[in-house]
């Protein structure tokens, strides 16, 4: 009888069943008594003296029973500790995050979870004074979001500054602090300046590679320990390890920046310190550069420094290669025999299997390797246009409009051609934003592009 009932209450406009005579009269009673409550409540006010029962939570006139944050929302962490403080300046350092972050990932069964990666990046609270300049920030915005879906990462992107006196390049040791505290969940934290452009989207970070590092950075490690030069890394794109020896290490950095009175005193030991230094500006990537030669013993040698794929790449001599490299993929899909199956359409959340595929049909004829290189012809992993200020507007003199507004427009449209494909379409140029559709089993098929 009960299953036959429930049947028929689960039935579009089926009527409930029908109470019998002793019942009803109960249910009547108990809506007038709710009633008659309800009225006195209302005539008495929200100013009345009565007695608000435990787990009872007063919304408006009336008492509405809501469940209280409690013993049920987990067992208590870190974050209960009112001492916590996100913030990079002025804060109480945080001591025991190794062990704190491995008893929260306890708590929520994630200790052997996949290790997880959290992109961080930003620009500025006020609108560009550049030309253009939003604009830009808005496609290069774009590009994160696109590669971090693809590939299952999580972007955090501020426009704001969490440490006012933190300013310009500075900006990004609080972001990366505060979003380590905020997503124990991830074991690595990807800062990316606003200027980068990811033009690999076929390209995963190879995190086995840097099992007993906390620091990846672009760099030459003789370019930085002998001949100390602060150009010898870049800090635009770095990975950091959520671990306590990377927030020591922040801390340890910003203590040279502008929040802090030693700023300027810094500026002239680095002039001092490093070659090819001919200011006294302390920026960030002076003053990291400074930590490493200094103190190689406690950061150095957790540190990733090479250049064995463009991490970070130059885009002075990138952007003039786009149209040479995608004509090399497209030729090495038409020509290799086993490359039917990568042409085949497929939903974008398959991605990564034929990222996986194709990386694999033009590893044998494209020379360079994955990630791209300054040798050879592969995807550049990263195009990084450093100097270029698309949003302040001011670029570095040494640069022409051409090859930074016109190659920031070419990488972009040259990774977005990446992702369009999944949708069906191509740019008809990487200097031209008219779409053109592909036809089935491209790029065999062939698809015209004007050049």
């Amino acid at each position: 009888m009960a299953a036959a009932t429930s049947e028929a209450a689960g039935k579009k406009c089926a009527a409930p069943p029908r109470l019998s005579s002793v019942a009803g009269r109960a249910r009547d009673a108990l809506v007038f008594a709710a009633g008659v409550a309800a009225a006195v409540l209302a005539m008495l006010g929200p100013a009345s003296p009565f007695i608000v029962p435990a787990g009872v939570r007063v919304v408006g006139p009336v008492d509405v029973a809501a469940p209280v944050p409690g013993p049920a929302d987990g067992p208590r962490t870190f974050y209960d500790d009112p001492g916590l403080s996100y913030a990079a300046v002025g804060g109480r350092r945080l001591t025991g995050w190794d062990a704190k972050r491995a008893e929260w990932l306890r708590s929520r069964g994630l200790r052997n979870a996949p290790e997880r990666v959290v992109m961080v990046s930003g620009s500025q609270p006020e609108p560009c004074a550049g030309a253009g300049g939003d604009h830009l920030l808005l496609r290069f915005l774009k590009n994160k979001l696109d590669y971090c879906r693809l590939h299952g990462i999580e972007l955090v992107y501020d426009a704001a500054l969490l440490e006012p006196s933190m300013v310009a390049y500075w900006a990004k040791i609080p972001n990366v602090r505060a979003a380590m505290l905020a997503h124990p969940e991830a074991e690595w934290v990807w800062w990316v300046d606003a200027d980068a452009v990811l033009t690999d989207m076929d390209f995963s970070l190879p995190l086995s590679r840097y099992r007993g590092y906390n620091l990846v950075l672009y760099g030459w490690p003789k370019e930085v320990y002998e001949r100390r030069s602060w150009l010898g890394l870049n800090a635009g794109v770095f990975l950091i390890r959520n671990c306590q020896w990377s927030l020591d290490f922040l801390d340890e950095w910003a203590r040279m920046g502008p929040a802090y009175p030693e700023h300027a005193r810094w500026g002239k030991v680095l002039r001092k310190a490093l070659t090819k230094k001919h200011d006294d500006g302390a920026c960030d990537q002076s003053a990291l550069t400074y930590l490493l030669i200094k103190n190689r013993g406690r950061w150095g040698d957790k540190v990733y420094l090479g250049t064995d794929y463009y991490f970070q790449g130059y885009f002075a001599g990138i952007v003039g290669k786009l149209d040479g490299i995608a004509a090399r993929y497209e030729a090495a899909e038409r020509e290799a025999a086993a490359a039917a199956g990568v042409r085949r359409r497929h939903a974008e959340r398959e991605h990564l299997r034929y990222a996986a595929a194709r990386n694999a049909v033009v590893r044998d004829v494209v020379p360079g390797p994955d990630g791209g290189g300054q040798s050879g012809w592969r995807r550049p992993f990263v195009t990084h246009f450093t100097g270029c200020n698309p949003c302040g507007g001011r670029r570095n003199p040494i640069y022409s409009s051409e090859i930074c507004d016109g190659g920031m427009r070419r990488a972009l449209a040259f990774a977005d051609d990446q992702v369009l494909r999944n949708y069906g379409f191509r740019h008809a140029s990487l200097r031209n934003n008219t779409l053109l559709p592909l036809p089935f089993d491209y790029p065999a098929a062939g698809a015209g592009r004007s050049r």
